[in-house]
């Protein structure tokens, strides 16, 4: 009988998976199928060295975004496919701002972590599943209701950044009042939306109570932080991929 490989273990997460999968997936999910995967002290470096060669090789896997990995026929969400659907653009975005997040090595939070980003559920992609005990029960409750949030990642975990889906004009009332409730914390708030509705946003944000703190209010479109996702070398002289210190 064959012997199974590294390749073969990654390849069979990925088949379980519908073809696609995080590398933390890959790391807790390999031992399935490659007993000895965590035998070595460096273990989870040799996993990322044997799938970065096979990358490199471009036969099995590909890389998709920031941290996804998939088999090499497996098919992508299409962009203007995913538009036509508020539901699927909603997750679609939250996705990517997990994976930036995850990508700036901070942690990432989302309220959804039930909906799928290229058939991922984004449990499986955002690197908290419950919000850190930061401050009173009462913000916590509005706080955990928030689309994305980003947390520094060393000593006491922080709020670094608020990131609400505005997907319809209608949403945004509640999403800028949970925002809010995070004032009097160090991070500024990102809306993302159609390009459409930017301006009736901004204008939202110059009146009372946001006005007071407009400077910490940024609303971008989707095709452009799309298209940061898409370069994550150059967009990192972009605010985007840039957590403002505000105290």
């Amino acid at each position: 009988m064959k012997k199974v490989t590294k390749v073969d273990a990654i390849k069979k997460v990925l088949e379980e998976n519908n073809g696609i999968a995080t590398l933390d997936m890959i790391y807790q999910r390999i031992g399935n199928y490659y007993p000895n995967a965590r035998s070595s002290k460096n273990w989870e470096a040799g996993i990322r060295g044997v799938l970065y060669r096979e990358l490199s090789n471009n036969n099995i896997f590909k890389k998709i975004g920031l941290g996804l990995y998939a088999l090499k026929d497996y098919k992508e969400e299409q962009i203007e496919d995913v538009k036509k659907d508020n539901y699927r653009m909603h997750s679609f975005m939250e996705g990517i701002c997990l994976e930036i997040g995850n990508f700036l090595k901070l942690k990432t939070f989302t309220a959804d972590p039930n909906a799928k980003y290229n058939n991922i559920a984004l449990s499986n992609i955002a690197s908290l599943s419950d919000i850190p005990f930061f401050t009173y029960n009462e913000i916590l409750d509005r706080a955990k209701r928030i689309d994305v949030l980003w947390f520094n990642e060393k000593g006491f975990q922080f709020p670094k950044r608020a990131i609400e889906i505005v997907d319809s004009i209608g949403t945004l009332e509640s999403a800028l009042k949970r925002t809010f409730q995070l004032i009097e914390f160090n991070l500024d708030f990102y809306i993302l939306c159609k390009n459409e509705h930017k301006n009736k946003i901004e204008k939202e944000i110059k009146s009372e109570p946001y006005i007071r703190v407009k400077n910490r209010y940024k609303v971008r479109d989707y095709d452009y932080i799309l298209d940061l996702y898409k370069n994550p070398i150059r967009a990192q002289d972009d605010d985007f991929f840039k957590v403002q210190q505000h105290f």
